[in-house]
């Protein structure tokens, strides 16, 4: 008879998400994951494969729960300008003060530590930009529509500049010591959109 998992797999993937934001992948052992999710080596071994493949299944996870409120935020009925606006100036916010300042965005992370040479990686850093690109850009496109977006701006290059300002806030809001300058680049961005 096959034992039952001593565990909650769920729990347990979501601890693992945790540290590798907080530390990266390559300062993360598997001592330290063994003693984070605090279940067995085979144990772990079993359920997630290796630390990459724990890794991936961890950057996956953050994508459930980070994409669907975007989602939600760029595409409720109403103006689709004023939508886009609140989403950079949040990733602005969130960039310069509390948990994401200090932890970075994982996928933003991920892109600069393996998104090199990791190919399964990098196709998950880029599935994750190419979704917010697509928002953004349906987003952008809804709001010209509506007349709220001048008729000659493209809304495929907003989005792509978007995406950009969006991802290097995470970089500069991580490391700069002026949460300042996060924030008045975006609202410079922003500024594009009138």
């Amino acid at each position: 008879m096959a034992r039952t998992k001593e565990f909650d797999p769920d729990a347990a993937l979501q601890s693992a998400l945790e540290l590798f934001w907080r530390r990266g992948y390559e300062a993360t052992s598997m001592a330290d994951l063994v003693e984070e999710l605090g279940i067995g080596r085979a144990s772990m071994y079993a359920t997630f494969g290796n630390k990459r493949e724990l890794y991936l299944k961890a950057l996956d996870r953050y994508g459930e729960y980070r994409d669907p409120s975007l989602l939600r935020e760029l595409s409720q009925p109403g103006p689709a300008l004023s939508a886009v606006r609140t989403v950079v100036r949040r990733f602005a916010a969130e960039s310069s003060t509390g948990d994401l300042r200090q932890n970075g965005c994982f996928v933003t992370n991920t892109a600069a530590e393996l998104g090199a040479h990791d190919p399964d990686a990098a196709r998950k850093v880029e599935a994750s930009w190419s979704h917010i690109e697509t928002l953004l850009h349906s987003a952008l496109t809804r709001a010209q529509a509506q007349g709220e977006l001048p008729a000659d701006r493209d809304p495929r290059t907003l989005a792509s500049m978007l995406l950009v300002l969006m991802q290097g806030m995470r970089v500069v809001g991580k490391a700069s010591q002026d949460p300042a300058r996060v924030v008045a680049a975006a609202e410079q961005a922003l500024a594009l959109l009138d």
